[in-house]
């Protein structure tokens, strides 16, 4: 009986379409607040591929690198990937963000770069918090401070740093203790530039 099931599977198998090792397109999802899971693109035949990926996804992103954190959907990517024995689903190794000033592209060294916290944000911003996560998700943080709960919306390019280090977004976590770097965009919405947590900074003294 197993080998006619494997005998039905066979040209299912044979006619999925695989994505290159080196493969374009826009990201469409991926699963947040989680050290690994799964991402999908669609290339620019519309084909739509799954990756997984983990903690050890490297994302390139203008002049720096880091993990998921710096991956936003509706990016223009190319994802570096491998085979994952006994599964369809390729491991994602490497993401190039193309839609970005970055001068890097797969074909540069595979090099970590450096940065320093005053690269972390292109933003200085004009307000401060600080205060504890009471919710958060892909697109807004609720910060509970002294005057009251506070949202803030989620930027494509928000910077989160742990213990002077830059994270991915997944790091932050309800019941956090945090600082946030601010401003108010053209509709007066409060957004988050940079959120700050750890040894570095102890908020109270700010």
């Amino acid at each position: 009986m197993r080998a006619w099931c494997l005998l039905l599977l066979a040209p299912l198998v044979a006619g999925a379409q695989f994505p290159a090792p080196e493969q374009p397109g826009v990201l469409l999802e991926r699963d947040l607040n989680v050290d690994s899971g799964e991402l999908a693109i669609r290339a620019p035949d519309n084909q739509v591929y799954r990756y997984r990926f983990d903690a050890k996804t490297l994302v390139h992103r203008d002049t720096f690198s880091g993990g998921m954190g710096h991956l936003r959907l509706g990016d223009q990517v190319t994802v570096e990937s491998e085979a994952v024995a006994g599964s369809l689903v390729r491991y994602a190794r490497t993401i190039w963000v193309s839609n970005s000033t970055s001068a890097l592209s797969p074909a540069d060294s595979r090099r970590s770069i450096g940065f320093s916290l005053l690269d972390l944000s292109p933003h200085t911003g004009t307000l401060t918090f600080a205060g504890v996560v009471a919710r958060l998700n892909g697109q807004s943080l609720v910060l509970r401070t002294r005057e009251g709960e506070q949202t803030l919306l989620i930027r494509r390019d928000t910077r989160y740093v742990a213990n002077g280090d830059t994270v991915e977004a997944a790091r932050l976590q309800p019941n956090m203790r945090v600082f946030v770097r601010a401003g108010r965009n053209l509709y007066e919405q409060v957004e988050a530039y940079q959120v700050i947590w750890g040894s570095i900074l102890n908020p109270a003294r700010r």
